[in-house]
């Protein structure tokens, strides 16, 4: 069970151990409240979740989108829940597994997943970990040191198979994360990841990409107009 600080930053060394029922991680920790860099790897955990122990690594050789919220039994959290468990199956077909994580005790997770299928008819299948002592939220940049409750934000994490975060964005307690632009996220990366285009603004299955911008004097001033050195269109030809 090793949780593994894989970038430079000075860190603190903490030990596994055990307290009481609740599993704490053994982790290298960033000294102060840094998220993760966008083309880092995400630092391993070892924790307990509503599936059972899972670690981050578990989830190696597929994309996964790990996302934090304030707590359970709130209600935007449980819209949040409700959208994301009834859009499973179209993660799945991307290649891509959810995982949630709260400081919240993993009774709390359970007690809430169990209301949430009463009250709206919808199975969370995704595993959700409990955080109790803010080890994995601090380290992750999910809390600040100095916040007012141990409340983690809403943070959304976007991790390609090899473990390297490739997309972030945060969200105030108050405003629900849209489950169609999370979709749309892991779809663009996908295709961006090939290296041969870029993807634009709002770009959805299908539609045109971007070309790649030459480095190239000779063709820059061979391109037909100011703008199309630098932004040309083209067809997606990978598109299903």
């Amino acid at each position: 069970m090793n949780y593994t600080c894989t970038n430079q930053r000075p860190v603190r060394k903490t030990r596994l151990r055990q307290k009481g029922s609740i599993l704490q991680p053994d982790t290298q920790l960033p000294n102060s409240c840094s998220p993760v860099r966008i083309g880092e790897t995400m630092p391993n955990f070892t924790a307990r979740s509503t599936q059972g122990v899972v670690s981050l690594d578990d989830f190696r050789g597929r994309w996964l989108v790990l996302f934090s919220h304030p707590a359970d039994f709130t209600p935007v959290c449980t819209s949040e829940f409700v959208a994301i468990a009834r859009a499973a199956g179209a993660f799945a077909e991307l290649g891509c597994d959810l995982m949630a994580l709260s400081v919240d005790s993993l009774f709390s997770h359970l007690a809430w997943i169990r209301a949430i299928h009463d009250r709206f008819d919808v199975e969370v299948s995704f595993p959700v970990i409990e955080d109790p002592t803010l080890e994995i939220a601090r380290a992750y940049g999910m809390v600040a040191p100095d916040a007012a409750d141990a409340s983690s934000v809403r943070a959304t994490y976007f991790l390609d198979p090899e473990g390297i975060l490739r997309a972030s964005s945060c969200y105030p307690a108050s405003v629900g994360r849209s489950v169609a632009e999370m979709l749309r996220t892991v779809t663009a990366l996908q295709r961006a990841q090939q290296g041969d285009v870029l993807v634009p603004a709002d770009w959805t299955p299908g539609e045109a990409v971007l070309e790649v911008p030459s480095h190239s004097v000779s063709d820059i001033l061979a391109a037909d107009s100011a703008t199309d050195w630098f932004y040309r269109t083209r067809p997606d030809g990978d598109a299903e």
